[in-house]
């Protein structure tokens, strides 16, 4: 079972597959095959390419820079260069262009349209995202950090953690509370806050593979313009949900052909380990195999959804806490295959991610270690699997809500 294109989409879809052929190095295996030192300057011309085909954001309108694209050829677009193993933009892109700038596009006023969006497509703004806390996490509208107004500007006090990408970023988008004698929810304001300041301190946090892409951020009498709020000031919490609708419908076939990768290599690891006849190694290998099919129909289903105009539901949690336990299994398994093996260095993290591994990592036990490592926080990241499942339980199963303990005015300890 495929879904069914129109013949125009084809068309679009031989119109990509001669700007890859074109562009791409000849030799070219996927991102993950290229060493580090290289991949980062790879990358940045890569993202140039982008930019002057108008392929860097093609969801977004002609008018503000964007491709323009129809939502059939958004799909084509991303299938052909998964397959491929061929990153869609930049290393902040993901903050920049699929988060905060949709959601400029959403809720900003025209100034803040004509400067943000040129900028972001530019490269001169790199985003990075000001959400989590230590005590605000998955109860995102806990968050402490102030923002009190002071004649012209805002000025911000308190933490952020686990921003990915924040090492590299100019800007962040920080959820912050205006009103602390509102309800929690109401007293929260979406500022765009320049990270370029003396108030601002960002330090990296090293993870388990040795990577430090995500960091804590300080806030002490940091500044921003007070035209800087996204929405209206005290209604932070509806741009905050907007920003996390963003879910790439689009992509919604990539996640099963960056699994599928996986999956055939850890076959081709039990061949070569000569475990591949075990009976246990085979039942793994039959639920792997189940498990990635269950993900790419998962992906046809919500592209047909998406394809007729309906915004990912809370349904889409399903998906996450499938495929994260699926990364913790796989890599579980091929850890133990390995056995004494797996005791090497650390290689690439792209081998893991926010989602399936990149296509083309090669084949090493260092890797492997790399991704097993990389698996474990999936279950946490971007919605942990504890709220994951509330969701399913509460909005898609319609079973009785957890009591709630923030019904009266947020005070802060």
């Amino acid at each position: 079972m495929q879904p069914t294109y129109p013949a125009e989409a084809e068309t679009y879809r031989a119109k990509i597959n001669e700007f890859l052929d074109t562009n791409l190095p000849d030799d070219w295996q996927g991102i993950g095959a290229m060493d580090e030192d290289v991949r980062v300057g790879w990358q940045v011309d890569w993202r140039a390419t982008l930019r002057e085909n108008g392929l860097l954001a093609p969801s977004w309108p002609a008018e503000y820079g964007g491709g323009g694209l129809s939502q059939v050829e958004q799909v084509i677009l991303y299938e052909e260069f998964a397959k491929r193993g061929v990153p869609t933009s930049g290393a902040n892109d993901a903050f920049s262009i699929s988060m905060v700038g949709n959601t400029i596009l959403v809720w900003g006023t025209e100034e803040q349209k004509s400067y943000y969006i040129p900028r972001i497509l530019d490269g001169d703004d790199l985003w990075c995202q000001g959400y989590s806390e230590p005590d605000a996490g998955s109860d995102l509208a806990n968050v402490g950090c102030r923002a009190e107004l002071d004649g012209d500007e805002w000025v911000l006090n308190g933490q952020k953690i686990w921003t990915s990408q924040g090492h590299t970023a100019n800007m962040i988008f920080v959820v912050a509370r205006t009103d602390p004698h509102q309800p929690k929810h109401a007293g929260i304001s979406f500022l765009l806050v320049p990270m370029d300041q003396p108030g601002v301190e960002c330090r990296p946090i090293t993870n388990m593979v040795r990577h430090d892409h995500f960091n804590e951020v300080f806030f002490t009498d940091a500044r921003c313009p007070k035209e800087n709020v996204l929405g209206e000031v005290n209604n932070g919490w509806a741009v905050t949900n907007t920003l996390l609708g963003f879910e790439r419908g689009a992509g919604a076939t990539v996640t099963s052909l960056g699994f599928k990768a996986e999956f055939d290599q850890f076959v081709e690891l039990a061949k070569e380990l000569g475990k591949d006849e075990d009976p246990e190694v085979r039942q793994q290998i039959a639920e792997f195999y189940t498990n990635v099919e269950i993900m790419r129909y998962r992906g046809m289903q919500a592209l047909t959804r998406y394809l007729q105009g309906a915004n990912p539901g809370p349904e889409a949690s399903v998906g996450k806490l499938f495929w994260s336990q699926h990364h913790h299994k796989i890599t579980e398994a091929a850890m133990n295959l390995l056995g004494a093996h797996g005791m090497v260095g650390f290689g690439t993290e792209t081998r893991g991610g926010l989602g399936a591994p990149a296509i083309g990592t090669r084949n090493t036990p260092g890797n492997w270690m790399a991704s097993f490592m990389i698996a474990r926080p999936g279950t946490v990241y971007a919605g942990s699997s504890e709220v994951q499942k509330n969701i399913v339980g509460e909005r898609v199963l319609g079973l009785p809500k957890e009591p709630r303990a923030d019904t009266g005015p947020w005070k802060s300890n």
